[in-house]
Order: structure tokens, then sequence, then C-alpha cells
């Protein structure tokens, strides 16, 4: 099906509409004077035998290829359908302020961020990738799509805030998996989460409840801690202990078949999604033709040169 992607310049085809009425009207025109003389056989001696009908062909096909040059001003376009890939990976990362600990050389939240960004360099460019936040609540920074530049720039620029809302982090990264779009295609995309954070929940729905929701969505939770039991931070100017809630992180993991980590490396991460699978979706893509169209008018324009040629000896 044709569609256009500017149809506003279908106002081009005006003109040559009326060059074509004025044509019709000329001819008629001719015919009424051509009556008057009522002597026929005497025109048949005296006129030598003209083109016929042949003399409207060039005509005609230089109308044509005006109209097909008037179409494709407004940049014609056929739908095509594109494969989608809808299998998607989200990245939840605390920034709660016990991330600043620097137990982890150079602290923990650098080293978190160095992690994201191997796993997000090594991920498969087909697969959606996402990145939510958490501390006190957890947000949406980037949704699931395929451009891991928004990603990059996203983790670059974390910054920390008070509490740990773990909970919150997947339940979020679930609904951002749910806004997948279906494309056409059957169920719920494949997904897996990857949540990199130091450990204890002060903030939001328990780690217990995001598990069990997460287990029901079919998308296992990946956890990786950053820390060691003797990390402290500075919080307005007291030293406070952060230990890590390794328990916590790795019974998440496990109650969602996902894969628990301490210090995860490159070949590691790949076990998160190996096993992922696909979903193909579809979505309808506008291919423009415009190029058709005006091949097309170049091939009418030169038939209509070429036989004014042939049969008149001068061009339309």
């Amino acid at each position: 099906m044709i569609r256009f992607l500017e149809p506003w310049w279908l106002l081009a085809i005006v003109p040559v509409l009326l060059l074509a009425g004025v044509y019709t009207w000329r001819q008629f025109r001719k015919r009424t004077y051509a009556m008057r003389f009522t002597n026929v056989d005497l025109l048949r001696t005296l006129a030598p035998k003209g083109l016929g009908w042949r003399k409207h062909i060039s005509a005609v096909a230089l109308l044509l290829s005006l109209l097909t040059l008037g179409a494709a001003l407004a940049r014609p376009s056929v739908d095509k359908e594109e494969p989608l890939e809808r299998a998607t990976v989200m990245l939840a990362i605390d920034v709660s302020l016990s991330m600043e600990a620097d137990d982890v050389a150079p602290n923990r939240i650098e080293a978190a961020q160095e992690a994201a960004k191997a796993f997000v360099n090594e991920l498969p460019p087909t697969y959606n990738l996402g990145l939510v936040s958490f501390a006190k609540a957890a947000n949406v920074l980037v949704s699931p799509s395929k451009d891991r530049s928004e990603v990059l720039s996203a983790i670059d620029g974390l910054t920390l805030a008070e509490a740990t809302a773990t909970g919150e982090a997947v339940f979020t990264s679930l609904d951002a998996i749910r806004s997948v779009p279906a494309d056409g295609a059957d169920g719920a995309p494949p997904a897996r989460i990857v949540l990199l954070s130091d450990g204890y929940r002060t903030s939001g729905r328990s780690i217990e409840d995001a598990a069990t929701a997460a287990s029901q969505a079919n998308v296992p939770v990946s956890t990786i801690a950053f820390g060691t039991d003797t990390g402290v931070v500075d919080i307005r100017g007291a030293l406070q202990r952060v230990p890590v809630d390794r328990l916590s992180l790795q019974q998440l993991a496990e109650n969602t078949k996902g894969y628990f980590y301490e210090a995860a490396s490159v070949s590691e991460l790949k076990q998160v999604y190996e096993d992922m699978g696909s979903s193909i979706g579809h979505r309808v893509e506008p291919r423009e033709v415009t190029q058709w169209y005006a091949g097309l008018a170049l091939l009418l324009g030169l038939a209509a040169a070429g036989l004014s040629l042939i049969w008149t000896s001068r061009l339309p």
C-alpha cells in the first residue's frame, strides 16, 4: 500500500490537472472549428494525412511524467515489517550513601559503575536494555531500548541519596519490562534483572515480596554484591559501618533462579543472558520509494520527447 509521508505536497498535482484540462478543451475546440469547413472531400485533398490518435500519446506521456513528479514531492512510501527483538535486560544500581564506602577500590559506586558499563558493552546489541537507580525510591532512568549510549551516559551521571529500596528496584524493573511493546508477538518478552547493590534494605517493599513478584513474572534476578563487612562511610560527619547484606542478595537471586556474584567478571555476567532466549515482534516501518517515482517520471518524459521527435520532428 502506498502512503505519502508529506501528503500536502500532492497539491503540486493540481497545476498538472489544470494543464490536462486545458489540453483536452483545446482538442475539442479544434474539432469544432474543423467542422465549420463543410467540404470534407476537398479538405482531404488539400491537407496531408495527419497523425490521428498518435499525436496525443506524447502529450499524455508528458502529463503523466508531470503527475508522477508531483506525487514524488509528497515522499511516497510502502509499509515494510521489520523484525524486532523483544528480549530485555534491566540494570538496577544502588545509589544509597553507603555505596560511597571505599573498601572496594576506588569506592563501591565507582566499582559498580565500571561493572555495569562492562556489562552494557558485552550485551548483544539486539537486546533491549534499561536502567533503574534506587535509594529511598526506585526510578527508571532509561526505558528499555537498544540505545546503549543513553544507558552508559546515565550510569556515568548517577548521584547518591539516602536509604536503600532494594525491593522497589525489582518492582520498578518489572514494570519497565512490561512496557516493552508486544509488536504482534505472544506473551511477555524474555527478560532478566541485574541488580548491583551493597545490601541492607531500609525502605520500600520487602525483598521477599519482590522475589515472589519476579518469580511469578518468570524474570530471574541476578545480584552483584559490592563491599566488605568492614566498610564504613562518613554520613553527616559521623562514620557509620556499612557491611554488605550478602544473604539477602543471594536469596533474592536463588529464589528467582538468577545468579549471585560478589566480584562479577565480564565472563561471569554472560551467564545472566546466555539462556534468555528470544521473542521476535514486528514493527511496521515506512520505506520511502521516491526514487521509483522519479525514475518513472524520467522514463515517461523521455518517452514523450522521443515519440514527439519521431512523429513531428520537434519536442512536445
